[in-house]
Parts: structure tokens; sequence; C-alpha cells
């Protein structure tokens, strides 16, 4: 039970934390070979929260070293799973023990509100690095039925050198959606966090010392895109990348493997996903609950947020009213502030392009319903714009912020037809009483996870990724995600016929 319950409490947690500022390389924390710096700032108030190494290249190529020094030397990858799986619970209970300073350096970081790393973002990411600890040693390999010559095993072996790539819409999960299985199959990592959040993974790498992780295993490389995550794209001995962001920072991972050794790249991108609320739909307060769940939970800085709210035109009136109703539960204001629902964009760029769209919809004469402003800070409302249709940017761009554009429509087909309107195909919701139409129209949207009648992403047990322009080569979360981190390998045994 958390003993964050006000305001004070958090800010009494906040004034005690030490927050990192070097790269983590090889089993030390260690300056950017540089000497240079990059400030992190505090979202919620455009102060400075403490200054990082600011990384490049000659960082990337010593953390590749120690990684591909560790991985050679096998004391990870050739140990036992279950020894692996020891290390990675001790990690998890030793995050377990610091949730608390956990969530609020994450809020601090990110402008995330902290009753929301409490309650979802630090312990899913536990979970996650628990789940894949126990996978690992109940996962068999296999053997193929070639009669009683020859014996064929197909076995896996770690891919080698990893490198990861993160967003920083959710730094410690997405740091566990990518590491757990990473770790899980023997794979050394290179973390590259982005520059707007590293201090939380930082602070993870220093558990994973205590935790018993061997140097070299574990890298957490700061800095910019071009100065660290191009070289991790761009080198010849890492293996594979597994990225998470915008499409067109994943375009050119692809062009970066091209360019050096056609390295595995996992990319999971963007989504533009759809909400369908049918004329059926059962319990229509519960349905607006989980549309603007859909829309405003982590302030739309999700991949996966429902966006697009595609509704029946006999339901409709009825359900925006519920939802305006229903806005009074999603308070905006300080991170820190258990009691908020709605914390700042994660910085003043962002919060510069998300609020340009609230302009390009009045250019547009698009009717606001809610919100529509902002507030001082990196603060933007919760907004519902009405009559969007797909010519509109609105309808097409990703936003990543909390605004949630309304389209109407009159048949199933047509609901279909808007939902798979899209470059994307990430996720999508369906909201309906009947069995049939939801299962018909499920299948039938282009995306990699569909809910029915609620919102979310799954659990630790089911894969997460899109189709189309929401990325391709692989899952996080799952056994699916495991595959990605190893390779198949055949093993071929003839037995020759025993002599007479």
């Amino acid at each position: 039970m958390s003993h964050i319950a006000t305001l004070s409490d958090a800010e009494h947690i906040a004034a005690a934390l030490t927050l990192p500022d070097n790269a983590f390389i090889n089993g030390r924390f260690c300056a950017a070979a540089s000497g240079d710096t990059l400030t992190t700032v505090n979202p919620a108030t455009g102060e400075p929260l403490t200054r990082i190494a600011a990384c490049d290249i000659r960082d990337v190529n010593a953390a590749v070293a120690g990684a591909r020094a560790a991985f050679e030397a096998g004391s990870w990858s050739q140990a036992h799973p279950g020894e692996r799986k020891a290390v990675l619970l001790k990690l998890a209970a030793l995050m377990e023990h610091e949730l608390e300073s956990l969530a609020v350096m994450e809020s601090l970081d990110s402008g995330k509100p902290v009753s929301e790393c409490l309650a979802v973002d630090v312990p899913e990411t536990i979970h996650v690095l628990k789940w894949h600890a126990e996978a690992i040693d109940k996962l068999y390999d296999h053997s193929a039925p070639t009669g009683n010559g020859a014996l064929a095993l197909v076995v896996r072996e770690p891919i080698g050198v990893v490198g990861c790539v993160l967003p920083w819409n959710f730094p410690l999960l997405m740091l566990a959606w990518k590491i757990a299985p990473a770790l899980a199959t023997g794979c050394s990592v290179i973390v590259k966090p982005a520059e707007q959040t590293s201090l939380t993974a930082l602070r993870v790498a220093a558990l994973a010392v205590e935790a018993g992780l061997p140097a070299g295993v574990l890298n957490i490389v700061t800095g910019t895109g071009k100065a660290v995550g191009e070289p991790i794209g761009l080198h010849a001995d890492i293996d594979m990348v597994s990225f998470t962001g915008s499409t067109a920072t994943g375009r050119r991972f692809l062009r970066y493997a091209a360019d050096s050794n056609l390295k595995k790249v996992v990319l999971e991108c963007g989504g533009k996903n759809p909400a369908i609320v049918f004329n059926d739909a059962e319990d229509l307060a519960s349905v607006a609950a989980n549309v603007l769940n859909g829309a405003f939970w982590n302030m739309g800085e999700n991949c996966s947020a429902t966006s697009r709210l595609l509704v029946q035109e006999e339901v409709k009136e009825r359900l925006l009213a519920l939802m305006a109703e229903q806005l009074v539960e999603w308070p905006m204001g300080n991170p820190l502030d258990p009691k908020n629902r709605l914390g700042a964009m994660v910085s003043a760029e962002h919060f510069s392009k998300v609020s340009s769209y609230l302009e390009t919809a009045r250019n547009e004469g698009l009717r606001i319903l809610q919100g529509g402003g902002t507030e001082q800070g990196a603060y933007v409302q919760p907004t519902i714009i009405d009559d969007v249709t797909p010519e509109s940017a609105l309808f097409r761009e990703e936003i990543f912020g909390p605004i949630l554009c309304v389209t109407s429509f009159k048949t199933e087909a047509e609901a279909i037809a808007l939902a798979n309107d899209t470059d994307y195909g990430l996720a999508g919701s369906v909201y309906t009483g009947s069995l049939n139409r939801a299962i018909r129209v499920s299948r039938a949207v282009r995306a990699g996870t569909v809910t029915v009648n609620c919102f979310g992403e799954g659990d630790a047990t089911t894969p997460f990724g899109g189709y189309k322009q929401s990325g391709f080569g692989g899952r996080d979360k799952s056994v699916f995600a495991l595959d990605q981190y190893t390779e198949l390998k055949t093993l071929w045994i003839d037995v020759p016929a025993q002599d007479a």
C-alpha cells in the first residue's frame, strides 16, 4: 500500500531523492567521454532537475565493447536459465522496495501523474521483469520429426548484443518491455533512454548491479538521438535494435541497418487508434468512462490511445453528454499531487506541437465541445472535438496529447472503413452488445490489439505491436517477445543403422 496520499507526501520523497547523472557503461557509472552534459527538466515547472551525461559515439563504442566482451565471456549468456531468473527476480524485488521513490522520480522527470506511476507504471514494470524471469526456464526447445535415421534439434540461442531505444512516454515500463526478455534470453543490452526521461533507467542500472548482473550485460547510454541513437543503429557489432517511438524515427533505424550490418530491427511505432461505439452498446456510462480513459490516460501521450471516437449516430449525443459529465473525474495539475489524473506534456516542444492542433481545429471550423485550451506551464486541457472528417489533419495525424476527435457513422461497414482509414494499425476498441458484431468487427479492424467493451493493451501474457506503419519485426510482451531476442539453430545428427 502506498504512503503517498497527499502532495506533501510526494514532495517529501522528492526532496530526499538523489538523482543519477552519469551514464552506466560496462558495470560502472561514468561521465560522457566528451565531458558534456544535458539538462533534464521537470516539465510541470520548467525548472531543471539535474544534468546528465551527454554521450556520443565514443561512449556507444565503449558500451558495445563491454557488452560484446560480457556476451562472449558467457557469465550471463551461457548461464543456466535458473541463474538468470534468480538475478532478474532479485532486481524486481529491489525495485519493489523502492516503488514509491521510483514513482516520484518518474513523475518528476516525465510530467506523469504520480498516482499513475504508483498504480500502473512501476508495478507493471516489476511484473514484466518477474514474468519474463519466470518464463525463461519453462520454454522448451524442439525436436523435428526426422524418423530413426537422424535426430534434429531446433534450439534457441541469444542473438547477442542488443540496442534498445526507448520513448519518453513510459520510461520505466518500456525499459522493462525491452530488457526483461532480452536479459532473460542471455543477451547483452545497450539502452538509450529518451533524453527527456533518463533518470529511472539509470536507477534501475544501479539496482541491477546490486541484484548481481555481471558488468557489461546492461548499459545505459544517455544522450540525444543524433549522438547516441544513430551510432547504435549504425554500429556493426550490435546484432539487433528494438525501437519504440515515432514512425519517422523507425524508418531511420531501417536505413541504419541497411547501411551497416543488416542487423535485425524490431519497430513499435505510432498509432491513430479508433474507439468504435455501436448503437447496441450496453451501459453507455461505462463506455463513456472507457473512451475517456483511452483518450486521456497518460495525457494522451500513448501510442495505443484511442484518439478517434467513431460513434453510431443514434447514440452519439447521449454518449457525448455522459462523457461531458465524467470529465470532472479528470482533474489536471501538479503531477506530484495524487488527486490529479492529468499532468504536464513531457516538454515545452511537445506542448507546442500538441497545442498547435487546437489551432488547427479552429482553422478547420471544427466544434470544440470540451476543453480546447492550455494552462500555465506545459498543460493541455482534455479536449473533445466533434465533426472531425477523414480529410482533417486531426483524423489522420498522431497528436500524442489529450485531444479526442469524434466522427459519426451510420452502418457497420462504414465504421470499419473509417477505422481502417489510417496509415497506422496499432490498436482499437469495439463497443457493442452483440457477440457476433464484436467478433466480426474486431477481426475486421487492421490492428495488433483490439479490445471489446473496454480499453487496454492486454497484459504481460499478450503480445503488443502493430500492423502497417505502426511497426513490424516482432512483438513486445508475452512469450513471443522472447523470440526476437534469439536465433533459431538446427542441429542435425545422423543416426546410422546398427550393423547386422
